[in-house]
């Protein structure tokens, strides 16, 4: 789990009693939730947010939480997701979760047991993380930043910028190969694990958060070898040895 960081929940529930309930619930443990009731928003914010973990109603109208998880797996294959399931229906979702659903909570139930399950997902996908060892816990200098890659923190001038866990994990897969191109497939395999097009097109919003915090630096640039992959270019004159 994330240390410095909250842990980001998405959170999409039609009964708005029930979407306010563990909304607030999970704020009082600070963890960041971005909630609606549609399936469509849902995955419009899954795109948005760098999202930890998914709490998706089975039961929504229109596009169901089956048929949201999987878009989402579509961009994420790992991304954890635990669904709310109306009694009488848990039978069926045991099937489901054959097919890689992470868990469930029958409705009605507590925040408590909500927060458990949540805290208990996030425990088996941290150690099942192929990249979460590798980060490595030097401070990194990239020009005239300072890049906490434990922590996951970029340091300007005593100013501290924290990164998510794939915006620090994709800095460091370019910090590795500084000046050498990285194509797309190898930091997509790395870090998502996949290298479909759809996931392909979510690293590009992780390319352009760098960028947007790497600027205060002219020497320090992300280059686009367009249609290829990435080249973190650090200038001799602001390079600094460790």
């Amino acid at each position: 789990m994330k240390t410095l960081n909250k842990t980001s929940v998405l959170l999409v529930e039609d009964d708005l009693d029930l979407r306010n309930m563990i909304s607030d619930s999970l704020k009082t443990v600070d963890y960041k939730i971005y909630t609606t009731k549609k399936s469509i928003e849902g995955l419009d914010l899954f795109k948005k947010y760098d999202i930890d973990i998914c709490i998706l109603d089975l039961e929504l109208s229109g596009i169901d939480g089956l048929a949201l998880a999987a878009q989402i797996r579509i961009l994420n294959p790992d991304m954890p997701i635990i669904f709310l399931v109306n009694k009488g229906l848990h039978l069926n979702m045991l099937k489901e979760l054959e097919y890689g659903i992470d868990d469930y909570v029958t409705k009605p139930f507590s925040t408590e047991e909500l927060l458990l399950r949540i805290k208990a997902v996030l425990r088996r996908v941290e150690r099942n993380d192929p990249f979460s060892y590798s980060l490595g816990e030097s401070k990194i200098n990239i020009g005239r930043f300072i890049f906490d890659a434990k922590n996951m923190i970029l340091i300007l001038d005593g100013h501290e910028q924290p990164l998510t866990r794939k915006e620090a994990a994709l800095l460091k897969v370019l910090y590795d190969n500084k000046n050498d191109l990285v194509t797309r497939k190898k930091a997509l395999k790395m870090i998502w694990g996949n290298s479909d097009y759809f996931i392909g097109r979510s690293m590009d919003v992780f390319i352009a958060r760098l960028r947007k915090y790497l600027k205060a630096d002219p020497n320090v640039k992300i280059l686009t070898v367009h249609g290829v992959g990435f080249r973190l270019v650090i200038t001799e004159t602001s390079m600094i040895d460790a």
